[in-house]
């Protein structure tokens, strides 16, 4: 059976436009793929390190010669990297900052490109038939046609390092101009009611 694996970045919890939008497409994904397997990976819960010197040196180390301090430094980065080779479609539910990803989602993907074991010795990405959909919330329009297309920084930073790890089927569901909402302009359900056919068809793929 399927496996979908949710990695959520937003602290925001419930009032989060990026997680509202992810409830729905894990509904919809759950009603494509009766039986599926789902497995949430929630960075706004655990502490995430940052990537440090130790981490740099275990994770450029053969495997083969890890001390116990090394597979100590890496066992965190071991367990996100085993989620993601498992899983056969990947959601990445993010809010965009300053124009680009979270700091606890770079630090994940900084968790996930691994020399040997999501990226060849030689820069291949080792990731294939994997689907990704990236369900992103900004106060911003970024999209097609935007005068401010060119900070669209979140959405090409996500595509390059998914398609370095070898994942190319990427859909984004970009939810920009949330600020109406935080302005009391629109109500949340409003909203995130013009996205829905987005998230519905990337679901059911």
């Amino acid at each position: 059976m399927p496996k979908l694996l949710v990695v959520e970045a937003s602290p925001r919890g419930e009032y989060s436009i990026s997680r509202n939008l992810t409830v729905n497409f894990v509904e919809q994904w759950k009603a494509a793929h009766p039986g599926g397997e789902i497995v949430e990976r929630d960075l706004a819960k655990m502490d995430l390190p940052y990537v440090n010197l130790p981490w740099l040196g275990a994770s450029l180390t053969p495997i083969e010669q890890h001390s116990p301090e090394m597979k100590e430094v890496l066992q965190v980065s071991n367990e996100l990297v085993a989620e993601l080779v498992a899983a056969d479609h990947i959601a990445i539910s993010t809010p965009v900052y300053n124009y680009n990803i979270p700091a606890n989602l770079k630090s994940y993907v900084d968790h996930i490109v691994r020399k040997g074991l999501t990226l060849g010795m030689k820069g291949e990405g080792l990731l294939h038939n994997k689907k990704c959909t990236v369900l992103m919330a900004s106060g911003g329009v970024y999209t097609e046609g935007s005068p401010i297309r060119d900070r669209d920084i979140a959405t090409t930073y996500l595509r390059l390092i998914l398609k370095v790890i070898g994942i190319e089927d990427v859909t984004v569901v970009a939810a920009g101009g949330s600020k109406v909402v935080d302005l009391g302009e629109k109500s949340r359900a409003e909203f995130l009611q013009a996205f829905e056919p987005a998230v519905v068809s990337a679901a059911q793929m």
